[in-house]
């Protein structure tokens, strides 16, 4: 869905540059292969930027990253004890968590859902110092597929989950934070990424 839109925006954008340069090259064929090779250029610079801020190219996993197999993932409106806390996937409820920043803790079937459709679960501990907290802030509000919330009872100041996925860290300003961001928001680890983020539970902290 993402990537046809995309390919639509794409030639819309370049259909009158494109017509121009084929006008402008047609008496030679050496202008048409110029032509040729300037338009292929910004073809894929413009998708390799969009497709980059849409979060759909992934990076390579940091170090540390554990991975876990879920084999079920169905709805259901009860309780749900998770083998991993926080929770890296399994059965959840039906609504998921909408993306952003929260001073809450949510609840684990909401934040499961979420990370089902691609986003990334950042967790820190509620007693986490506030010049951290700040920039997880920034993680969570600066691109989509991101949530952050309090967690009570975690083994690292720090724990960032995607399906499947999961990492400890001791520092907001830890790279691999922002690596793991890279190589699993929206990745193809999601059975269903690309969901909706937004139209579910929650108002994110503006």
């Amino acid at each position: 869905m993402q990537a046809a839109g995309l390919g639509y925006v794409l030639f819309l954008a370049l259909r009158a540059p494109v017509k121009g340069l084929w006008r402008w090259s047609a008496p030679k064929a050496s202008r048409r292969v110029g032509s040729a090779a300037l338009i292929s250029l910004a073809l894929g610079g413009l998708l390799y930027y969009w497709s980059s801020s849409l979060g759909l190219t992934n990076g390579g996993a940091p170090a540390g990253v554990q991975t876990f197999d879920v084999s079920h993932r169905n709805h259901t409106l009860s309780a749900v004890s998770y083998p991993q806390s926080p929770p890296v996937g399994g059965p959840h409820s039906p609504i998921w968590q909408n993306c952003g920043f929260y001073t809450k803790p949510i609840a684990n079937v909401n934040g499961v859902h979420s990370m089902e459709h691609g986003a990334v679960w950042i967790t820190f501990r509620p007693d986490l110092k506030p010049s951290e907290v700040a920039v997880l802030r920034v993680l969570a509000s600066k691109q989509t597929y991101v949530v952050a919330s309090p967690y009570p009872g975690l083994t690292a100041p720090i724990v960032v989950s995607a399906w499947g996925r999961q990492l400890r860290v001791n520092s907001a300003t830890d790279t691999r934070l922002d690596q793991f961001l890279h190589a699993f928001r929206l990745g193809h680890q999601a059975p269903e990424h690309g969901g909706p983020c937004t139209g579910g539970l929650g108002t994110p902290a503006s």
